[in-house]
């Protein structure tokens, strides 16, 4: 049986290929950027004013002081979006302008409204009075301030969110290239399970399926959660199999019959087919008797999930996530390193994924306690749980204070 990183190597080095598309960049809304991407142009694309005030050229003021002033004639008012062309620009001029207006030549800063000083006659204002310096550049934002052309605005391999929506519309990014949607299949297994509301006692209600389906759902990914099969379809499993082979499905998942049992059927179908990479089990609770294989010459893997709903949880988010992550070229999220509150034995050969609370103390230092309730059935200290604590192996006894790994749910 195979340990924890061991199987994950397998896992990551069974990357399939996933295909890049061009769409619109306002439809990439949660897709992942399959090139780099760089700004067309400058932004802002001209040199403009940060306030609503009085644009003049520093030059004229260059002598002015509170008894050696100048009245500078209001040649106009500009906008934002305003045409900023003006055809004789005389010494000791000025241009009201609005938050946002180009700036031009020969003007060079502005003067904020709020400080400018009026020269009022007949209830008309024809000039502003300047009775000092002003320093060049004042109050001006420049032209490629914020993206240079050329300048990277995302990154290959990250997932597009909203902020880059709005950067690839400022810059006016109509196309991106984008990693296609995997497909995965899901299988739910088992006589047990039910879609029911109202069940006996010996009967479970459907619920991996739709936590999974969740899980993915601000995710890249397309979800099709299929009818249950039963503990005598093995046939309807195999053929279901040479089905998914032929189409456009990436990964096919089951949830249960992957343990030792009379009903476990998963093991014995997949091993009917060409694989590589294959293993059966792993050193990890909850979780042990997952199972992986790459289907031989073709870009299409299958994860057998264990069926207690909280094994098939942490074999997702252990296994499956990172091989999509993989497989995307996404960087996967580093682990943040905690310290335990309350001790913690586990076996040794062993690497636990424990349901906790990850909190940060007054000091700022992060803290992660293991909550009651461990068992893979038990799904009311999920509810409760913020992150995973990742126990590692070749260690048995977990100490108040040991430093651990912790991840997101």
């Amino acid at each position: 049986m195979l340990g924890y990183k061991k199987a994950i190597l397998i896992i990551k080095k069974s990357k399939i290929k996933i295909n890049s598309e061009i769409i619109l960049s306002i439809n990439s809304i949660n897709r992942v950027c399959a090139s780099d991407v760089y700004s067309p142009s400058n932004y802002p694309a001209a040199n403009n004013t940060s306030f609503d005030g009085y644009a003049v050229s520093s030059k004229d003021t260059r002598n002015l002081t509170k008894k050696k002033f100048k009245k500078f004639k209001i040649l106009k008012t500009l906008a934002a979006g305003d045409n900023p062309k003006i055809q004789k620009i005389p010494k000791y001029s000025t241009i009201e302008v609005m938050t946002g207006a180009i700036i031009q030549k020969p003007f060079d800063a502005v003067i904020p409204v709020e400080k400018t000083k009026i020269f009022t006659k007949k209830k008309k204002y024809n000039y502003i009075i300047v009775d000092q310096k002003i320093n060049k550049n004042d109050n001006i934002r420049f032209e490629g301030s914020d993206f240079k052309k050329g300048k990277k605005v995302i990154n290959r391999g990250e997932l597009i969110k909203p902020q880059h929506i709005l950067a690839f519309k400022a810059l006016g990014i109509k196309k991106i290239l984008v990693k296609k949607i995997p497909k995965i299949v899901f299988f739910t297994t088992g006589n047990e399970i039910s879609n029911s509301k109202n069940i006996p006692k010996w009967k479970v209600r459907n619920s991996n399926g739709f936590y999974l389906k969740s899980y993915l759902k601000n995710f890249p990914i397309k979800f099709l959660d299929n009818k249950i099969l039963r503990d005598n379809e093995k046939k309807k499993f195999y053929n279901e199999i040479i089905k998914n082979l032929k189409t456009d499905t990436d990964i096919i998942i089951t949830s249960g019959a992957v343990s030792k049992g009379k009903f476990d059927f998963v093991p014995e179908i997949i091993k009917k087919f060409k694989l590589s990479n294959f293993f059966k089990g792993a050193l990890i609770r909850p979780g042990k008797p997952i199972l992986f294989a790459k289907f031989r010459n073709k870009n299409k893997v299958f994860f057998g999930l264990p069926g207690n709903p909280i094994s098939s949880a942490a074999c997702f988010r252990f296994f499956v996530y990172p091989f999509i992550l993989t497989s995307l070229g996404i960087m996967s999220g580093k682990s943040i390193k905690a310290k335990l509150k309350n001790k913690f034995v586990k076996k040794k050969s062993f690497t636990r994924f424990v349901k906790g609370l990850l909190v940060h103390n007054s000091k700022g230092y992060a803290e992660f306690k293991v909550l009651k309730g461990q068992e893979s059935f038990k799904i009311l200290p999920f509810t409760k749980s913020n992150a995973w604590g990742v126990f590692g192996d070749k260690k048995s006894v977990f100490k108040k204070g040991d430093l651990i790994s912790c991840f997101s749910l």
